[in-house]
């Protein structure tokens, strides 16, 4: 999806969970998107979790940015 598309879709999401008070479960390697949409965060890399918790940690966590980035964040 470009930039326009996800934008859209978030906005969606986000009126149907607002609207009926519903908890949504939203699969994408968007990391990007995920992490704006969600009050929790839980990551799977080939089968197995490797993060969950807020989107601020997850998105801080070296595995994740590894594993979703393809490098690790410069240490310090």
């Amino acid at each position: 999806m470009n930039e326009t598309e996800s934008e859209q879709l978030l906005e969606i999401i986000r009126r149907i969970r607002d609207e009926l008070a519903a908890s949504v479960i939203v699969i994408d390697h968007d990391l990007r998107v995920i992490l704006r949409l969600s009050d929790r965060v839980h990551v799977l890399n080939e089968g197995t979790t490797i993060a969950e918790g807020a989107p601020d940690d997850v998105a801080q966590d070296p595995r994740v940015v590894e594993a979703y980035l393809g490098t690790r964040p410069p240490a310090g």
